[in-house]
């Protein structure tokens, strides 16, 4: 089944934003009262998984070399440099650097049993981040792409060398499940004019390993958040998520909120930072096994970029990052619409979203009126770091 055609979850009747300027898309009307099933997803987690690999990799470049052969031996990497040759944007070098962090919901293997569903020998990406650091890398700002916008899906070529023609009003995650990370890298330079300097990929299982490692992660909820299909039943409180827990969480789209994407990004991304304050908080850098372990889930969770493909390449990538904590990190979403002629698929807000892209550009922060008025979800607040 192709990404375009699969069923998902979307807003229940729901308009709630401020209008449509700029938008795109198909005015195809959908069956009315038509709910979809949804996807499992967590790809904004995975950018809490980088950030860990960061500390820990930072530290492992003097404190664990002699094991540096078996961490090597669990990355995975992609050539996108040699796949996506030179039709890309100019490499511009202001000292910033831009990362795709993506999320592959594969049911091969251990992932089948986590992220459910069947295992076809298909990949799809969830939600996609831009991660923009910017000069001097004490600050980022990341922009998550929801899964269901309709985009303009250029023409692409797979691993194994078979080439995709483009497609209109095509799904973004379909460029995953069309043409692997390539696709995706693609795409996104595509929509936002910027060249990826690194793509990072995480999946379900390194990241359920990684909290459980990491001993958990402790959050404050202010509402209920129960959902039968990511298997999480949270009462309002405080909470120290398992693994399994924190994948529930950042899966849910039915659990709280209004049942789409954006409100599940706006869970992801509180999520995000709470991790990140674990990481900071823990003092795991007093304890060499926990480093390692740590450092194998971390290195056995990710595909990186033919560039990042060893821990000393990560390792200095990392170092890059270290400074740089949930408090210096602006969080937004695209900005989108929800399109009323299907509210399981959303719009890029054109204007709004050449704005934000722009400002990442030009290496200078996102001004708030980019965001201002879009699509958002109704799960903002529900989810704070610390219990």
């Amino acid at each position: 089944m192709s990404a375009e055609s699969t069923p998902d979850a979307g807003i229940p009747g729901k308009t709630g934003t401020t209008g449509t300027t700029g938008t795109t898309g198909p005015r195809h009307r959908g069956a009315k009262g038509r709910r979809r099933k949804p996807r499992d997803g967590h790809s904004r987690a995975a950018l809490a998984v980088v950030w860990t690999a960061a500390g820990v990799l930072v530290l492992g470049g003097t404190g664990i070399g002699y094991l540096y052969f078996k961490l090597n031996g669990n990355l995975k990497s992609v050539d996108i440099n040699q796949a996506l040759g030179t039709d890309r944007p100019l490499d511009v070098d202001n000292g910033s650097q831009d990362i795709l962090v993506l999320g592959s919901d594969t049911r091969a293997g251990s992932n089948k049993k986590l992220g459910g569903g069947v295992d076809d020998g298909s990949a799809r990406s969830d939600t996609a981040m831009v991660v923009h650091v910017y000069e001097g890398h004490k600050r980022a700002s990341v922009v998550s792409i929801p899964r269901d916008t309709l985009v303009e899906r250029p023409e692409c070529t797979d691993a194994k060398g078979e080439t995709h023609p483009a497609a209109s009003y095509a799904m973004f995650n379909s460029a995953y499940s069309t043409g692997g990370a390539a696709c995706a890298v693609k795409t996104v330079e595509s929509m936002t004019g910027i060249r990826m300097d690194h793509y990072i990929e995480v999946d379900f299982a390194g990241f359920e390993k990684l909290i459980n490692v990491l001993g958990g992660v402790p959050i404050t909820t202010t509402k209920d958040i129960k959902d039968p299909d990511s298997h999480l039943d949270l009462k309002a409180g405080e909470h120290t998520l398992t693994g399994k827990q924190a994948l529930g969480l950042v899966r849910t789209r039915h659990g709280v909120g209004d049942g789409s994407d954006l409100g599940r990004i706006q869970l992801q991304q509180a999520f995000i930072k709470a991790l990140i304050e674990q990481v900071e908080s823990v003092g795991i850098f007093s304890n060499p096994k926990k480093i390692y372990d740590l450092a194998e889930s971390a290195t056995d969770a990710v595909t990186t970029d033919s560039e990042l493909k060893t821990v000393k390449d990560l390792a200095s990538f990392a170092n890059g990052l270290k400074g740089i904590g949930s408090k210096n990190m602006t969080m937004v979403t695209m900005p989108v619409q929800y399109d009323s002629a299907d509210p399981n698929r959303v719009l890029v807000d054109e204007a709004k979203s050449k704005r934000v892209w722009a400002a990442l550009k030009g290496d200078k922060p996102i001004p708030k009126s980019a965001t201002k008025g879009t699509a958002t979800g109704a799960a903002g607040g529900v989810v704070t770091a610390g219990a």
